[in-house]
């Protein structure tokens, strides 16, 4: 199959196993459709014909859906993008695996100050609607940042983050049923 592994790991992310039936319904998904754009063109080189089709598919996409994640994001494999709208990430972001962005979510960067630059966000993250994280900061592993949290500054592993503004509250199985198919079991 022509699908790159993180494109599968997406794909696994949302049917929770990879074939071309499951690579078809996922692509009924706006978020998914994005994303698949986006992977492909970041792959393909410039001298390949169809970079210009997959360019062309991501622009259109990143207008229609109002889903701007810049071709700089190093985005790792499983990336859920269950509702579309409104996701605007710095292209200087990092997002790692197994990772959930809702609507209406910021990943934004600052340009002075001590937290100058853009976030790096770690593995198994769910970031809930409307959360802004801003800033040169580093979202630890297994965190869960709730609806309408204002984050600019670290959090560690095993955290959930809620409220504007921001507390951590530590948590062991912070995204537990809140991400499911973890990449690794396919």
């Amino acid at each position: 199959m022509f699908l790159s592994n993180e494109i599968k790991g997406d794909i696994y992310r949302i049917k929770g196993k990879v074939d071309f039936s499951c690579f078809l319904s996922c692509m009924k998904s706006k978020g998914f459709r994005f994303l698949f754009f986006f992977r492909k063109l970041k792959e393909t080189k410039k001298t390949n014909p169809l970079w210009l089709f997959y360019k062309l598919m991501y622009r259109h996409y990143f207008v229609k859906y109002g889903i701007q994640i810049p071709i700089g994001v190093q985005i790792g494999a499983g990336l859920s993008l269950p509702h579309f709208g409104s996701i605007v990430i710095n292209s200087k972001s990092k997002i790692g695996n197994n990772c959930n962005i809702l609507q209406n979510v910021t990943l934004g960067n600052t340009k002075r100050g001590q937290k100058k630059g853009a976030p790096i966000i770690g593995n198994q993250v769910y970031i809930g609607p409307s959360a802004s994280i801003v800033g040169g900061i580093v979202i630890g592993n297994n965190v869960l940042i709730a609806a309408n949290a204002f984050v600019n500054f670290d959090v560690p592993d095993n955290s959930i983050v809620i409220g504007n503004p921001a507390k951590i509250i530590p948590r062991e199985n912070a995204v537990e049923g809140y991400i499911y198919n973890f990449l690794g079991e396919f």
